[in-house]
């Protein structure tokens, strides 16, 4: 039951695969929002948004909450709002270099969290509000999930900066 070498892989992979679909927004697009929103796979953040949002939710959300899990007798987990926090803490007048450093290390911090988790602790229970009951491992799993989910953001905000910058739009 413990946590496959690939899922730590997979969390390990996730700063340097998120830095390199920033690397692509031009700088001038990095607050940059599209007039419609039609088929997004997430959060309607801009890119800069989309990395300050990475950084909070690991460090306030999935530490946090997997602390908790480890801690607590069948914890509630909170569903932070991501908007809130884009204005409460500025996202739109964020340093790139320093956001993405700071999710880095928490980044590192959480795969330090899980690397030695074991069967007992994977197996915890907690209710993820938004979500329903789940276990530690599972938690895991829905980290997992965020990233792929902010990729694909990445990606589909991408498609518009570049058809914007195309077609003049």
């Amino acid at each position: 039951m413990a946590i496959s070498a690939d899922t730590i892989a997979a969390l390990a992979s996730m700063p340097a695969q998120f830095e390199r679909l920033y690397r692509l927004v031009p700088a001038r697009y990095t607050n940059w929002k599209p007039e419609s929103w039609e088929g997004v796979p997430g959060e309607m953040f801009s890119a800069l948004e989309q990395a300050c949002h990475l950084r909070d939710i690991e460090i306030d959300g999935y530490q946090v909450r997997l602390r908790r899990t480890c801690q607590e007798t069948r914890p509630l987990l909170v569903s932070l709002d991501g908007y809130a926090l884009a204005e409460e803490r500025r996202y739109r007048e964020a340093d790139p270099a320093q956001v993405l450093a700071a999710f880095r290390e928490g980044r590192s911090a959480t795969i330090e969290q899980v690397r030695h988790l074991g069967d007992d602790e994977l197996s915890r229970p907690a209710v993820f509000e938004g979500y329903g009951e789940i276990t530690l491992k599972a938690l895991i799993y829905l980290l997992c999930s965020h990233d792929q989910q902010h990729l694909s953001c990445m990606y589909w905000l991408l498609g518009k900066i570049d058809s914007h910058r195309a077609l003049g739009a």
